[in-house]
């Protein structure tokens, strides 16, 4: 399917809760999705996350859901999880914060979203297109105003997953985002308003 086109069925989104935790372990696998990330890697210190490699990192992230933060969105196809998305108020992230290269543009409150995570077989059909859009819909139901996106820009190579996890360009374009700056070689920062 090309890049950015429509998959076939339509996608439900739910947040992660303690409700869908057992969706997200799903999805993840026994790997916790990269490498045991568990997608902690903007919301700890590098020190942190290295040394909780794995199980430590799934109880991490669990520690948040069952704090009552939504730390992202999981994707469903007929009932089936098939992809994530972590967005949430760009203070959630600590270690985004603290990033020399994607520091604040401006004092505009921003939702950050860091990371997609497609499902091993449902990648390559357009998934991930319609999972930002679910997330800006998620956005706006909570009343934010700006989704702020950090995609790798791949300077012509094919990226690998644990390199495009943050996504490309293309995809945030297709679903109505806009560069507003360029921090380094490889990292865009792009935003779509909410109206």
């Amino acid at each position: 399917m090309p890049h950015g086109s429509r998959p076939s069925k339509t996608l439900s989104f739910r947040p992660l809760t303690p409700r869908t935790w057992a969706d997200f372990e799903k999805l993840f696998g026994k790997n916790g999705a990269c490498g045991g990330c568990w997608c902690m890697w903007w919301r700890q210190t590098r020190r942190e996350f290295d040394a909780n490699h794995g199980a430590a990192n799934k109880r991490a992230m669990k520690r948040i859901v069952e704090s009552g933060e939504v730390p992202g969105i999981i994707a469903y196809d007929g009932g089936e999880p098939v992809a994530w998305c972590s967005v949430a108020p760009r203070e959630n992230y600590e270690s985004l914060n603290r990033s020399r290269v994607l520091r604040p543009l401006d004092d505009t409150p921003v939702w950050s979203l860091v990371c997609l995570f497609i499902a091993r077989d449902r990648r390559g059909e357009g998934l991930t297109v319609e999972v930002v859009r679910g997330a800006v819909d998620y956005v706006r139901k909570r009343g934010g105003k700006v989704v702020e996106a950090y995609p790798t820009d791949p300077r012509g190579l094919r990226l690998d997953s644990v390199s495009s996890f943050m996504g490309v360009p293309a995809v945030f374009e297709a679903a109505g985002f806009r560069e507003v700056a360029r921090p380094s070689k490889a990292r865009i920062v792009m935003r779509r308003r909410i109206r």
